[in-house]
């Protein structure tokens, strides 16, 4: 029999008796030692993993009813506080912080859902960069492209250390966060399923901050319903779904920004899929939308993420220069300038593209597009290179950064061919479209990949 390949699955294996809690966990912290997991985990917490594994197959021999996470494993990005542990944010300027005394929110619910939590993953340092680069504490290679030839290629971020617990398969979901695409980004480049809800749904508190604004938390994970699953754990709600067919969908594809410099086999991919969705029934508006362009053009300067990160941790980066990577420096730097006038205009300023925005999503289920415009970089050049890392960095950023500055949802998924380097399809909507997106991506799933499990 075919090992299951998500958590939905290993759940259904565990209440068929044909495994148990315990022999998952062993399994998971032996990929979280291999090779593939190097530089995944800032700290992991083997032995408590152990005992929340073993203490829910006890209660399912009593006959209490598995809980929705069953005592699997589940990695917590290093931006979400963790009773016992400290939070450094992938930072050597917060590596003596005292322990957290309670669970971040987002961290108490999936515990509760019976999480056996394996470890804090890695991160770009303070979640500043869609690459995955950390100076403090090694960069994971994404175990995805690791056959390749050509040498290791980069994580993707800021959730870069998650998304390869959860490939290389040291956990079954990863909780972290998104503040420009920080899911969804590593999700594309490493083959994986990262869901962005909507801001509101899903509470920060607990967590040290990039953005106040943009900052999302949310799960990476190896399926749609996986992502279905998560989502209502971390926002504590049921999704409705409607399991409409694809022939009874209208998707947008707009041609503006999102489909600029777009590698060419990530084009090809994208209009692979494209076909494929249109032989399943959908109809797919292409169109033109030049207010895409616009949040670029509105952040400029820094936009909401410099301004706030500033803020945040400006104090600490002018006492201790030293204990920051010099590229999120430059880049927290450019809030300094920003004052609170020109950060209240560009409060309004998104205000009033939202609006405009609403007026064109409004016909359509949901949004398609590219989830980056390339395959994983090698890693190499990025190190070697500030122009090479800052010009990627914001060509990874790009796509899923607008659907943040519309304080909307989305979901990327695998669409590349087996064998190919991982490419991402972003399904996105609006504010609150969370149960529509998570809708037609289960169909979109299954139109593009129909065995994959």
């Amino acid at each position: 029999m075919t090992p299951p390949s998500d958590l939905t699955g290993i759940r259904l294996a565990l209440l068929a008796g044909s495994t148990t809690a315990r022999r998952q966990i062993e399994l998971s912290l032996g990929a979280a030692q291999g090779d593939a997991a190097r530089h995944a985990f800032v700290r992991r917490f083997d032995e408590q993993a152990q005992v929340v594994a073993q203490c829910h197959d006890e209660m399912a021999a009593a006959g209490v009813p598995r809980s929705p996470l069953a005592g699997l494993s589940v990695s917590v990005k290093d931006l979400f506080d963790v009773a016992g542990q400290p939070t450094t944010a992938g930072s050597r300027a917060r590596c003596d912080e005292p322990p957290a005394t309670l669970d971040a929110p987002a961290v108490a619910r999936l515990r509760q859902a019976g999480a056996a939590l394996i470890g804090q993953t890695n991160m770009s340092e303070f979640a500043f960069s869609g690459v995955g680069i950390n100076p403090h504490f090694g960069t994971p290679v994404n175990p995805s492209t690791s056959t390749n030839v050509d040498g290791a290629r980069i994580p993707g971020g800021s959730t870069s250390g998650g998304a390869v617990s959860v490939a290389c398969g040291a956990a079954w979901a990863a909780l972290g966060s998104d503040t420009g695409g920080s899911i969804r980004i590593p999700a594309a480049l490493q083959g994986l399923v990262g869901f962005k809800n909507t801001q509101r749904l899903t509470p920060l508190a607990g967590s040290v901050p990039l953005s106040t604004t943009l900052d999302t938390a949310c799960a990476v994970t190896r399926s749609v319903r996986d992502a279905v699953l998560l989502h209502e754990i971390l926002a504590a709600r049921v999704v409705r779904l409607r399991h409409r067919p694809l022939r009874a969908r209208r998707l947008a594809v707009p041609s503006d920004v999102m489909l600029d410099q777009l590698d060419p086999a990530v084009a090809w991919t994208f209009e692979r899929s494209l076909r494929l969705l249109r032989d399943a029934g959908a109809e797919l508006v292409e169109l033109s939308w030049p207010l895409l362009a616009q949040p670029a053009q509105l952040q400029s300067a820094g936009g909401f993420a410099a301004a706030e990160s500033w803020a945040a941790h400006g104090p600490r980066l002018r006492s201790r220069p030293q204990d920051f990577d010099p590229r999120v420096a430059a880049r927290m730097r450019r809030g300094e300038a920003q004052g609170a006038a020109a950060l209240a205009d560009l409060h309004r300023e998104r205000a009033a593209w939202i609006a405009a925005m609403e007026h064109l999503l409004a016909p359509f289920d949901a949004v398609l597009s590219p989830t980056v415009p390339m395959p994983a970089p090698l890693l190499q050049p990025l190190i070697d290179s500030d122009e090479t890392f800052f010009a990627t960095n914001a060509l990874l950023l790009r796509n899923c950064s607008i659907v943040n500055f519309l304080d909307g949802c989305a979901l990327s998924l695998p669409c590349h061919e087996p064998g190919a380097l991982p490419v991402g399809l972003m399904v996105w909507a609006g504010a609150l479209e969370d149960d529509a997106v998570l809708d037609v991506s289960l169909a979109i799933e299954g139109a593009l990949s129909p065995n994959r499990r």
